[in-house]
């Protein structure tokens, strides 16, 4: 897609700041396989099933944050490496010690890590759902707290994140021992 150029030299448009994504839906080889993820291991509820075709599945009275189908997909593989489509679904919770809950629940349920980092405005451990897709789990830090340029500007990076010091905040969840080797 490229834009028409008599529209480029029009004013840059921007989005009222009231819009934000509503959810996410994923195509999935096998849906009780991905039930057992989303509402298995990351909590999630099923609000509503279609059949053996789909579920939607939200956290707390929200009709879907993410569904889940079969309808293009059943029994499907995953996609290639090198070909476009979704990077990954962002699951943001609202709290630091909640992240960890999370993080022991897909440890204990022995689903590896790709990563986990700190970006400065943001705390965030990375995976993989069974379809390959890829799932980040993150607690946004305070907006006081953003790092900043001298000029104010955002200046986000991708440093270590100590995954023992977050598992020490949970106050929840299935014993680990002693916890992950940081990434």
């Amino acid at each position: 897609m490229s834009i028409h150029p008599s529209r480029a030299k029009e004013p840059r448009y921007t989005a009222d700041p009231r819009v934000h994504i509503g959810h996410v839906h994923l195509k999935v080889a096998d849906l009780e396989r991905a039930l057992s993820f989303y509402a298995g291991v990351l909590g999630l509820t099923v609000t509503q099933r279609l059949g053996e075709g789909a579920a939607f599945l939200a956290a707390g009275d929200y009709h879907h944050h993410i569904a889940i189908n079969t309808w293009e997909s059943l029994g499907g593989s995953t996609p290639p490496p090198g070909t476009t489509g979704l990077y990954h679904t962002a699951i943001v919770y609202p709290t630091r010690a909640v992240l960890a809950q999370a993080l022991q629940r897909v440890l204990y349920a022995h689903i590896p890590l790709d990563g986990a980092a700190d970006h400065g405005v943001s705390q965030s451990i990375y995976l993989r759902d069974p379809d390959d897709n890829g799932v980040e789990l993150y607690w946004d830090k305070p907006k006081e707290q953003w790092p900043r340029t001298p000029d104010g500007k955002l200046e986000m990076f991708t440093h270590r994140l100590d995954l023992t010091q977050l598992l020490s905040e949970a106050s929840t969840g299935p014993p680990l021992g002693s916890g992950p080797r940081d990434l």
